[in-house]
C-alpha cells in the first residue's frame, strides 16, 4: 500500500513539475527574453516544515530536468502558516513579484485566493482534493480554460475505501472517529454526505469530530481517550496536513 502511494506521489510530482516548467518557459519565451530566469511562486497554507517533503520533491524533479534553483530557475516561497486570512495577501505578493507561474499547494480557499489575485498568470493546483469543475475553477477537465491547471485528488471514492481497509484490518471495529478540517469545504461535504453511505454498508458507526484551529486537537484527543473508539480516520484538510506528526503520535 505504501509503495503504491509512493509511486502515485512520484507520478503526481512529475506531472506537476512538467506543468510548472512548460508554463514558466512558455511565458518566458513569449516575453522574448531568452536570458530571463523563470520565476515560480510557491504558495502554501502550511509552514516550510510541513511542506518540506513536497517542495523538495518538486525541486529534485526540476533538477533532474536540468533546472536548479538559484541558477536557471528561481522559486519564491510564501507560507500562510495556517492563517487563512493571509492567503490573499501572500498571493498578491507573488503577483507583485511578477512570477511566471504560481503553484498553489493547498485546498480550494488557497486556490481561490490565487485566482482572485490574478487572471493572467498560470496557476498550478497541487492535490487540492476537490473536483475543480464542480468547484468552478476550470470549465472541464479536458479543456480547463482560464489560468488554472495542475493536479487534484478526488477523495470521494478514497474515503470509503479507507473505511473498508480499516474494517478489513480490524474486523471487530464498530465505532470510528472521523477527524476533519471544518474549514475545507470538500472535506466537510465528504464527511457529511459521502462517508455515511460507505459506513452503513460496512456497519460502522461514525463519530465526526471537526477541527477549526490547532487548539482543537488537544480537546479532540482528550475526548477520544475517554470514549475509546475502535478506530480513527483522518478525512483531510490543511490543518490535518500541518499537524500530521501530532496526529501520528496519538495513542
Amino acid at each position: 500500500m505504501d509503495r503504491d502511494r509512493e509511486k502515485a506521489m512520484k507520478k503526481n510530482i512529475k506531472i506537476l513539475t512538467l506543468c510548472v516548467l512548460l508554463l514558466a518557459l512558455c511565458y518566458s519565451a513569449s516575453a522574448q527574453q531568452p536570458k530571463k530566469v523563470p520565476r515560480v511562486g510557491y504558495l502554501s497554507p502550511s509552514d516550510s516544515g510541513s511542506e518540506s517533503t513536497r517542495s523538495e520533491a518538486i525541486r529534485r524533479a526540476l533538477r533532474e530536468r536540468g533546472y536548479t534553483e538559484g541558477q536557471n530557475i528561481a522559486i519564491e516561497y510564501r507560507y500562510a502558516e495556517g492563517k487563512v486570512d493571509r492567503f490573499s495577501e501572500l498571493a498578491a505578493e507573488l503577483v507583485h513579484l511578477k512570477v511566471d507561474v504560481i503553484v498553489a499547494s493547498g485546498g480550494p480557499r488557497l486556490l481561490q485566493a490565487a485566482k482572485n489575485a490574478i487572471k493572467t498568470i498560470p496557476i498550478v493546483m497541487v492535490g487540492a482534493g476537490i473536483d475543480p469543475v464542480e468547484a468552478g475553477f476550470v470549465e472541464s477537465l479536458a479543456r480547463p480554460g482560464g489560468n488554472v491547471t495542475g493536479i487534484t485528488t478526488l477523495n470521494r471514492e478514497l474515503g470509503g475505501k479507507r473505511l473498508e481497509l480499516l474494517k478489513e484490518a480490524i474486523p471487530k471495529v464498530v465505532r470510528v472517529v472521523i477527524l476533519y478540517d471544518a474549514g475545507t469545504l470538500g472535506v466537510v461535504h465528504d464527511v457529511k454526505e459521502v462517508l455515511p453511505v460507505a459506513a452503513r454498508a460496512l456497519k460502522l458507526t461514525l463519530q465526526p469530530w471537526e477541527i477549526r484551529s490547532a487548539d482543537d486537537f488537544d480537546r479532540a484527543f482528550g475526548a477520544m481517550s475517554k470514549q475509546r473508539p475502535d478506530g480513527l480516520s483522518v478525512a483531510g484538510g490543511r490543518l490535518m496536513s500541518a499537524n500530521q506528526k501530532r496526529i501520528g503520535a496519538l495513542r
